[in-house]
């Protein structure tokens, strides 16, 4: 376990949480550092937005603390778990983190982490605004999935074969991209034309057949994406050790 992990995985998911937003459109209301002016009055009743927009690192860190770290027993896990359960708990709520989190156990800490990040993300991509959001997401998670598999097999003096391991991990997701971007092209070059059948009555299945090719490039296509955001995170984690 990595106890006493708090800080450095709060270091993380803070900044990806970014500063002072007061959006009217937005239901959680005046946000800042992903605490919103809700649950800051939990904590001070009184609290106005401008105080909220003042927080101090103590109340930040509090609340952090009190509302997913603590839930999630991040005293508990090891290096790198702690990273990726506590990230997808601040993003998507302690309930999805922690079952995320136990239908990943059974592997390495860094089996663990992808596992995790890997089902953080199918979750993410059954949205309706995946199309929206689903880029910076995408690399948000994996690049808390890089960190948690360097935290995850950090030793003493193992720096170099920390890097080793993540730059064989950037090479394995660069290559299934490259095969999923490959297929993507591969299917929409062998998808039937509509237009070339002159048997009317096979017009309407030989168009469902293009869109159903279509819809699978678009997979491979986001898939191809995804892979090669992780790629990057990868290799800049490489980079960092």
């Amino acid at each position: 376990m990595a106890a006493g992990n708090f800080q450095r995985c709060l270091n993380v998911t803070l900044p990806l949480e970014g500063g002072w937003s007061d959006n009217p459109a937005d239901p959680g209301g005046a946000t800042m550092k992903g605490i919103t002016i809700g649950t800051f009055r939990r904590f001070h009743p009184k609290a106005t937005k401008a105080d909220l927009k003042a927080i101090s690192n103590d109340n930040v860190a509090t609340i952090y603390r009190t509302d997913y770290w603590g839930p999630i027993n991040g005293e508990s896990l090891a290096a790198g778990v702690d990273l990726a359960t506590f990230d997808a708990s601040v993003n998507s709520g302690v309930g999805r983190g922690k079952a995320w989190l136990a239908a990943s156990v059974g592997g390495s800490p860094a089996d663990t982490v992808k596992k995790l990040c890997a089902k953080r993300l199918g979750f993410m991509q059954s949205l309706k605004i995946w199309k929206t959001f689903g880029k910076g997401w995408a690399r948000r998670v994996a690049e808390i999935e890089a960190k948690g598999v360097a935290w995850a097999i950090a030793l003493p003096g193992n720096a170099a074969v920390v890097k080793a391991v993540l730059e064989r991990e950037a090479d394995a997701a660069g290559k299934k991209a490259g095969k999923q971007a490959a297929g993507a092209g591969g299917a929409v070059v062998s998808a039937p034309a509509a237009n070339a059948v002159v048997d009317t009555g096979s017009v309407t299945t030989i168009v469902l057949l293009v869109i159903a090719v279509a819809a699978i490039a678009g997979v491979l296509v986001w898939r191809a994406h995804i892979n090669k955001t992780r790629a990057a995170a990868y290799i800049a984690e490489a980079a960092a050790q």
